[in-house]
């Protein structure tokens, strides 16, 4: 066990033997790290959470109780194979939250990025990999092999199907089954989700300028009602703007899923 002489750890808590909490953490009271865990600097760990699993977290990250960060997967295929599970820096994992390691047949690591927020309940299945600056609602829920790419806000008590990809600066609405994969900047909601438009005020928000704005309006158009298949549609985009934005939606919809699309309605 390596701990850095400014951590602060409490009395009633558990540091396993192996563990490596470094400068400045902080550990509250009867807290678990396990014998596999690293804490960066500063990172906080309320009372009543656990931290186990061959698990890294990321510097000035807060956890809060009953959180439980790296156990084993969901998974009936899972053997007890040693996989991994990695978070990222400032991130706020909040009440009851799960995060879980990888599988074997998934790559053997979950990832999660910088500057995230996971609010209450919110569940991280095996094999996801979690961009940067992502928002996960209460109760939200990623099922194993998620992508979330960067600035994703996902509403809460929504739940994102295995193998799914959600494209740079969605949203998905509270209360949604998202079965399919998301283009950047799309908007869904609905029981079983529709895509329903563009992430415009999540645009705005970020200073996106108004001509590509304009761009992407169209190309949801063009994506909505043009001619051919839906990748037909998408491939002319590719070829035929110059806009960066648009390419990033055309590009995401031309690579590799294990799933379909939701197209716009």
């Amino acid at each position: 066990m390596t701990v850095d002489p400014s951590a602060d750890i409490h009395a009633s808590a558990i540091v396993e033997d192996g563990a490596r909490i470094g400068p400045g953490c902080v550990i509250g009271p009867f807290s678990v790290i396990g014998p596999q865990v690293t804490l960066g600097p500063g990172v906080v760990v309320k009372s009543h959470a656990i931290v186990t699993g061959i698990t890294s977290i990321g510097a000035e990250t807060m956890i809060f109780p009953f959180a439980n960060i790296g156990d084993i997967p969901q998974d009936l295929k899972f053997r007890g194979e040693k996989t991994r599970l990695e978070v990222g820096a400032r991130n706020r994992i909040r009440e009851g939250v799960t995060m879980n390691t990888g599988t074997e047949g998934g790559g053997g690591v979950t990832v999660v990025g910088d500057d995230c927020l996971f609010m209450t309940g919110a569940h991280v299945g095996h094999d996801v990999r979690v961009g940067n600056r992502v928002v996960m609602a209460n109760q939200a829920a990623l099922a194993g092999h998620c992508v979330v790419e960067d600035d994703v806000i996902i509403g809460g008590l929504s739940g994102i199907h295995q193998f799914v990809r959600i494209g740079r600066g969605a949203i998905i609405g509270g209360v949604t089954m998202v079965p399919n994969d998301v283009i950047p900047y799309g908007l869904v909601h609905g029981p079983r989700g529709v895509l329903d438009g563009l992430n415009l005020v999540g645009l705005k928000r970020r200073g996106v300028a108004r001509e590509d704005i304009t761009a992407l309006r169209a190309a949801f158009q063009e994506l909505a009602a043009g001619d051919g298949a839906f990748q037909d549609r998408a491939r002319r985009l590719s070829e035929g703007t110059s806009s960066d934005y648009v390419r990033e939606v055309a590009d995401f919809i031309l690579g590799q899923s294990d799933r379909s699309f939701l197209t716009p309605g």
